[in-house]
């Protein structure tokens, strides 16, 4: 029986941030830092159960424990999970009367200082010189997407994606002639399969897919990618959405392709669809690949601006 992981919300022993800071500064930092090191518990509970799926004294099995190994050592070590921390993507909501401004100065500082500490590696290069300005800020980067809403409190929602699963990310066109899907969700599921088919081997599998039907290109892309911030065990309020979601599961890990490629019974770890209205004139269908280093985290900041609750 593997033995759960029990993430410390704390941090370590001798940690600078066990405790919870009243500054928006330090609770960003220790957003950070949990973000980059532990595997949130949903994630957790889904991979511990495949690797009790998989068949002893497989390559599959040797591959799921080594995940577990590694989630083990990063949190104890309080030390990225993977090498490539990725881009650094903040989806904050908050109420009216918000300065987005002063809180983006904040994410910035904080992003600098975890970059200094090594909750996150120095990854963000100039796409013009291949320059690392060591920092990990530059155009673009971080990603941060701000949200009114009707609440009187802050959420901060954290994603570190990295760059291998987003490579195996994929946009699909409507009707695809090559694969004979049509504009329906039967379309959809084929082009979901395709992108799992060239996906294998690549992208650190067993991954988490996020699927956004329609929209235009770009915002298609972008809610594709918000679907990674939804609880694993979660379904879709749609029923339509809600099958093709688990039998998109449970069909690709009959596929044979398994962890990292090497067969077994875990290719995916979830699928999350959602849909955005289009123009008559275009039917995309975009995926967003997340590896098993599966980074998100959210809090919810307190009126001093201390971390209130954690959202995973």
């Amino acid at each position: 029986m593997a033995k759960k992981i029990k993430a410390k919300k704390n941090g370590q022993k001798k940690s600078p941030l066990k405790k919870t800071s009243s500054s928006q500064f330090d609770s960003l930092l220790q957003l950070i830092r949990m973000t980059s090191t532990i595997i949130p518990d949903d994630v957790q509970r889904v991979i511990l159960k495949a690797l009790e799926a998989e068949e002893k004294n497989t390559t599959a099995a040797y591959a799921m424990d080594i995940i577990k190994a590694n989630m083990e050592l990063a949190q104890k070590k309080s030390q990225p999970l993977c090498q490539d921390t990725g881009t650094v993507l903040f989806y904050i909501n908050h109420p009216k009367n918000f300065d987005q401004m002063a809180f983006t100065k904040n994410v910035e500082k904080a992003i600098v200082a975890a970059t200094k500490k090594g909750y996150l590696r120095q990854n963000s290069v100039s796409s013009l010189t291949g320059e690392n300005s060591g920092v990990n800020l530059g155009p673009g980067h971080p990603s941060i997407h701000y949200h009114q809403h009707k609440k009187e409190m802050v959420e901060v929602r954290l994603m570190l994606k990295g760059g291998g699963c987003e490579n195996v990310s994929a946009q699909y066109s409507l009707p695809d002639v090559t694969l004979e899907a049509g504009r329906d969700l039967k379309g959809v599921r084929k082009v979901i399969f395709d992108a799992i088919l060239k996906a294998q081997g690549k992208g650190c599998g067993p991954g988490v897919l996020g699927v956004c039907i329609g929209g235009d290109r770009a915002h298609s892309h972008a809610h594709a990618k918000e679907q990674l911030l939804r609880f694993l065990d979660d379904k879709s309020p749609l029923s339509d959405l809600a099958k093709l979601e688990e039998e998109v599961v449970m069909t690709a890990n009959k596929l044979g392709i398994g962890p990292m490629g090497f067969g077994g019974k875990t290719t995916l770890l979830g699928c999350k669809i959602d849909h955005l209205n289009r123009l008559p004139a275009s039917f995309f269908v975009s995926i967003s690949y997340m590896c098993w280093a599966f980074r998100r985290q959210g809090i919810v900041l307190g009126k001093k601006d201390e971390i209130k609750k954690w959202l995973y």
